[in-house]
């Protein structure tokens, strides 16, 4: 059965990610990578259009499928070696911000803090969430 998951990085890191077709949650951890199987919709979310940046964003920014494999590391440099996982980034140039749609999300409708569920990095969520995203952000999402 498909799950659907929303990674939380800066759009400058999700940029990378769909240029190289890979995602990275949580600082590069293994274990939330794990939670998530071939096939499987994710979506990202950028508080941020840069990295530990002041420039507010709040817009979904990618949104794609899990290829097949396992998470893997890969050497950045400096001592940095980041898990990741192949996805198939469904060709979509449109950010979707997220303020219009907060109120026909499950997981943010009638909360006020709506982006507290956003802080550990990685947030599963459900298949009718992931189909508004998908929407906004004008992409065809799989049968």
């Amino acid at each position: 059965m498909r799950r659907h998951w929303i990674g939380v990085a800066s759009a400058e890191h999700v940029a990378r990610g769909r240029a190289e077709g890979f995602m990275q949650v949580c600082h590069g951890k293994g274990g939330p990578l794990r939670r998530i199987a071939p096939g499987d919709c994710v979506a990202y979310y950028s508080p941020t259009g840069h990295f530990r940046g002041g420039d507010r964003l709040q817009a979904f920014t990618a949104i794609g499928v899990v290829r097949p494999g396992t998470p893997y590391q890969y050497d950045m440099g400096g001592g940095f070696h980041p898990f990741r996982r192949d996805v198939a980034w469904l060709g979509v140039d449109r950010e979707a911000p997220i303020q219009p749609l907060l109120e026909c999300l499950d997981f943010t409708a009638g909360r006020r803090n709506w982006g507290y569920a956003f802080r550990f990095g990685l947030l599963e969520i459900s298949e009718a969430d992931m189909r508004v995203i998908a929407v906004a952000m004008k992409a065809a999402l799989p049968a």
